[in-house]
C-alpha cells in the first residue's frame, strides 16, 4: 500500500532537486491522508514499510537509514552510513554518523559526538569510540590511544584526544575501563 505520494511542490538543495510528499492514508495518530510531510529527491529515499518518522528539524542524509519503528527528531542528524532501527529514539541536538548501527533502546544514554577538532569524535556502538577514520573499543583507545594519536597527529593534540576517550570511557565504559581512563588521564596531564 502507498503511504505518500511525491507532490509538484518542489525546491532545490545543494544542486538537489526535493520535492514535498503528501500522505495517501492515516498514518498513525497524528499524520491523515492528505496531510503535507518533509522533503525527498525521489521515491527510492523513503520506504512505504515500517513506521520509522523523522520530523522537527531531523535531517536523514547520505546513504543512512531510518527503519522499523525508529524516530528520529528535534535537531538530530542521520548521515554516512548510519542504521538507526527498532524502537530507537535520536533526538535533540544529536549526530549519527559512519557505520554506527542503533537498534531498540541500545542507547540508554546518547551517542557521543564531538567535532570541531582536527578530526570529529562518535561512538560507532556501545563499546567503540571513532576518531576521524580509526574506530576501536574503549579499552584499545585506553591501551593504545597515545601511540595511535602520535602517529596520526601532532603531539599537543594528543591530550585532547585523550580527554575525548576518557570523556567516553567515563560515560560508556565498564568500571574497570573507567578507572583506566582516570589513570591515563592522569598520566597525560601531570
Amino acid at each position: 500500500m502507498k503511504k505518500y505520494e511525491l507532490t509538484d511542490e518542489i525546491k532545490t538543495i545543494y544542486g538537489h532537486t526535493l520535492h514535498r510528499i503528501r500522505a495517501c492514508v492515516d498514518v498513525g495518530n497524528n499524520v491523515k491522508a492528505g496531510d503535507f510531510g518533509g522533503w525527498i529527491e525521489s521515491e527510492i529515499n523513503l520506504s512505504h514499510d515500517g513506521d520509522a518518522w523523522v520530523y522537527g528539524n531531523a535531517r536523514v542524509y547520505g546513504n543512512a537509514r531510518v527503519c522499523g519503528d525508529a524516530r528520529v527528531y528535534g535537531n538530530a542528524w542521520v548521515y554516512g552510513d548510519a542504521r538507526v532501527c527498532g524502537d530507537a529514539r535520536v533526538y535533540g541536538n544529536a549526530r549519527v554518523c559512519g557505520d554506527a548501527h542503533i537498534y531498540g533502546d541500545a542507547w540508554d544514554k546518547p551517542p557521543l559526538y564531538i567535532q570541531g577538532s582536527k578530526w570529529y569524535v562518535c561512538m560507532t556502538d556501545l563499546t567503540h569510540i571513532q576518531i576521524g577514520c580509526q574506530t576501536h573499543s574503549i579499552s584499545d583507545w585506553i591501551d593504545h590511544g597515545i601511540a595511535i594519536a602520535h602517529r596520526n597527529c601532532a603531539d599537543d593534540i594528543v591530550p585532547e584526544y585523550v580527554w575525548y576517550v576518557v570523556t567516553a570511557a567515563m560515560r560508556y565504559g565498564t568500571a574497570d575501563e573507567r578507572e583506566r581512563a582516570q589513570k591515563l588521564l592522569e598520566e597525560v596531564y601531570r
